[in-house]
């Protein structure tokens, strides 16, 4: 009985002791999984992170990309600009970053993966992401707990623990810091508190900044006509089924609507004639399509398999237009009017015309039947723009060409409609060649020229009825200058080039009405004074003229100062009792935005976002104000598109007095270029503004059509905009670079990719 009382005791107390090491061993173990979760929270990196985040899944968040980063803003917290940001860097240096209410990503773009690869990885994520709710819980609950880390973490390197191999560890971090509280940050994305206010346009009616919409509106009504948009819900992305393949343009493709014209005879079937519902899918590359050739060798060569059309080299070969050279096409600088060369012909412009004086005096021409664009090309030699425009015709794909050639072009004709410029703009109007009936119908077209040219601009016109003697050309010579003469346009010279065995005849736009007043018949008429001469947008050509500007104040009474000061000077006609786009007085407002985007340009765009400068060449500013943003990139290699859209105040007879040139444009229709025609796009405020008339779907199809494989979009927008912008761009595999997004504002910066899907979607109205 003792023995077994003794046995039955001392198993008792063999049990108890087993239960005690089992929970000292469990409480060891879990301590230092604690220890050990803690520390592997502190070393966690973004390089290569895929975390996805439940607040970001919707219609376009198929693939979340290799970023995500999740941080609250304390109360005190400012933002010290995109510098502080790198691949690499730690959540908990990025976790208490100054201002970061938002995420971010970034990467750097020396250090792109294959593209294969990055789709693998963005394939292996959508996969990981559509686990069950626990495993979502669980992942959100590990990011938690590593944000409070990563604060705690910052928190104690701030009151003086610099984490060795950051940035801030930079002798210099205490006064960035300091600058930063201050607004005076160096390298800050957004400005400081006195200067937010120019991210967003103030709402105003006061001052002269109506609309384009209102003004085109208006003069439609006087002239009984009307416009509509209708809007179309987004859908999966396609690829689109066109007759015109990889060239396709929505609003000059219209074969079902072209097919209804009751006429052609005024090229009515080379106009725009938009879809009712703008397109959603996305146009194909050419097969073979290759990275294009960097300015300045593009203007001599482009590969043929980027713009595979070869008809235009047989038609146009002996007159130098273009050449097929193995897998290139090259271009040897000639046109019909100057085949041994451009540049030859400029100068000779110049000698015949010396106060033509080409990058000072005149600095921004329109160049109408353009061909392939050579003029414009090496007029860029003589600090020139040439705004070059033909239509999209027979002449196969020559604006295509002068785009992949990196010089500025758009597809338009001179048809029934106003072009889509304001007046009094160009410095000089140049046709050779253009085969434009300028002399039929009482002159509407070369009306149309008087209205867009600056009082005391050049018309420069190089075709055979200036120097042919046959009895068509002399016809057409003796109608011209009567036509002319009863426009008051004074003939300043006719001279022959002799090289190029060519003659040239220079024209000049009175600067006052005194000639108007003293014609003996009103014939062409003067436009009525309801007629407003900058209403372009969707306008009927009307064969008048309008009066040159009478007060001395007035814009267009005086010639912009030379280039390239005018690209800084106020324009003389803007007034301070005038009130700006973003509320103060309007000279105020044009220098503030100017210092803006200079801040910027210089110090952002530039340097931090990992731009190659050197491969960018053709940048549009889809939402030009003052064309600020233009005016900052001036010194580089790049020219700039600067589009007004219809419903935003009308600046851009601003921006062509700053020597640079634009066009007014509807985002709720597609753009009159070809497909891959840009390097960069920049929209800032664009996408908030017109996802209130229209699809925000449609118009990202029309960024992915004009952009580049491998170009960039730039977007400043709202922040709840820039998620949304984010989630299209990786839904068709675009490589988000950086997101960030501050009180409500954000940035974006993605680069698209080669990528395109593989299911088709028929476009009935682009197929015969």
């Amino acid at each position: 009985m003792a023995g077994g009382s003794y046995s039955h005791s001392g198993g008792r107390k063999s049990s108890d002791f087993c239960s005690k090491l089992t929970v000292v061993t469990f409480l060891g173990i879990s301590c230092v999984g604690i220890w050990m979760l803690i520390s592997s929270s502190f070393s966690i990196t973004l390089q290569n992170s895929e975390i996805s985040s439940t607040n970001l899944l919707g219609q376009y968040s198929g693939s979340t990309g290799d970023f995500l980063v999740n941080a609250k803003r304390g109360e005190d917290e400012t933002f010290q600009g995109e510098k502080r940001f790198r691949r690499g860097r730690s959540l908990e240096e990025i976790g208490d970053e100054k201002g970061l209410d938002s995420y971010q990503n970034e990467e750097r773009e020396g250090e792109s993966s294959n593209l294969r690869n990055e789709e693998e990885n963005q394939e292996n994520s959508e996969s990981s992401s559509s686990g069950d709710e626990s495993q979502s819980g669980d992942e959100s609950s590990n990011r938690e707990s590593e944000e409070v880390d990563s604060r705690e973490k910052d928190s104690t390197t701030s009151d003086g623990e610099s984490d060795t191999g950051g940035e801030d560890s930079n002798p210099d971090a205490s006064e960035t810091t300091e600058k930063a509280k201050k607004g005076e940050t160096e390298n800050e994305v957004f400005p400081a508190a006195d200067q937010s206010e120019i991210l967003k346009e103030a709402t105003t009616q006061n001052g002269p900044w109506s609309t384009q919409a209102a003004e085109s509106e208006k003069e439609n009504e006087s002239q009984g006509s009307s416009s509509s948009t209708d809007d179309k819900k987004g859908d999966k992305w396609k690829l689109c089924k066109t007759d015109a393949g990889p060239d396709y343009i929505p609003c000059l493709d219209n074969v079902q609507a072209i097919r209804k014209l009751r006429h052609t005879s005024h090229y009515e079937h080379r106009e725009r004639h938009c879809p009712v519902e703008a397109s959603t899918c996305l146009v194909p590359l050419p097969s073979g399509y290759k990275k294009s050739i960097g300015w300045p060798r593009s203007r001599d060569q482009i590969w043929y398999s980027n713009v595979p059309h070869g008809k235009l080299a047989q038609v146009k070969g002996h007159q130098n237009w273009v050449k097929v050279t193995g897998e290139y096409l090259t271009f040897p600088g000639g046109g019909t009017q100057f085949k041994q060369g451009a540049l030859h012909y400029i100068d000779f412009l110049q000698k015949t015309l010396p106060q033509i004086s080409w990058g000072k005096q005149t600095r921004v021409i329109l160049d109408v039947g353009c061909g392939v664009a050579s003029f414009g090309g090496y007029l860029f030699e003589r600090d020139v723009l040439a705004m070059s425009l033909a239509p999209k015709d027979e002449h196969e794909a020559q604006v295509q060409f002068a785009l992949e050639r990196g010089i500025p072009a758009i597809s338009a004709v001179m048809g029934t409609k106003r072009l889509p410029f304001p007046g009094k703009v160009f410095d000089a109007v140049h046709c050779a060649r253009c085969r434009v009936p300028w002399h039929i119908e009482g002159g509407k077209l070369l009306l149309e020229l008087n209205r867009v040219l600056r009082p005391g601009g050049h018309f420069i016109w190089s075709a055979t009825p200036v120097y042919r003697k046959d009895e068509e050309n002399v016809g057409i010579w003796e109608a011209m200058s009567e036509l002319t003469k009863s426009m008051c346009w004074e003939l300043l010279e006719i001279n022959e080039d002799k090289l190029n065995e060519v003659g040239v005849a220079i024209f000049r736009k009175p600067t006052t009405n005194d000639c108007y007043q003293s014609r003996t018949q009103n014939d062409p008429p003067m436009c009525e004074e309801a007629d407003d001469p900058d209403a372009a947008w969707n306008i009927t050509l009307q064969a008048c003229l309008h009066k040159a500007p009478a007060d001395a104040s007035a814009r267009g009474a005086k010639w912009p100062a030379k280039w390239p000061l005018r690209s800084e000077k106020l324009p003389y006609w803007l007034k301070s009792s005038q009130v700006g786009v973003y509320g103060k007085a309007a000279p105020e407002d044009f220098a503030a935005d100017y210092d803006h985007w200079k801040h910027v340009v210089s110090k952002s765009y530039l340097n931090d976002l990992g731009i190659n400068w050197s491969s960018v060449r053709n940048v549009m500013d889809m939402k030009a104000i003052y064309g600020g943003f233009a005016a900052a990139l001036k010194d580089l290699k790049v020219w700039v598109m600067n589009v007004v859209p219809i419903d935003s105040p009308d600046t851009l007879p601003i921006i062509y007095d700053r020597g640079l040139f634009g066009i007014y444009h509807d985002w709720c229709e597609s753009f009159s270029t070809y497909p891959r025609s840009y390097d960069l796009l920049h929209a800032d405020h664009l996408f908030s503004d017109i996802k209130k008339r229209c699809t925000i779907e449609s118009v990202f199809a029309e960024v992915d059509r004009i952009l580049r494989p491998e170009g960039k979009l730039i977007v400043r927008d709202n922040a709840e905009t820039i998620l949304e912008i984010e989630n299209m761009a990786r839904s068709v595999k675009w490589k988000v670079k950086m997101s960030y997004s501050k009180d409500g504002e954000g940035l974006l910066f993605v680069q698209k990719s080669f990528w395109r899907p593989n299911q088709e979607q028929i476009v009935k109205s682009a197929i015969a």
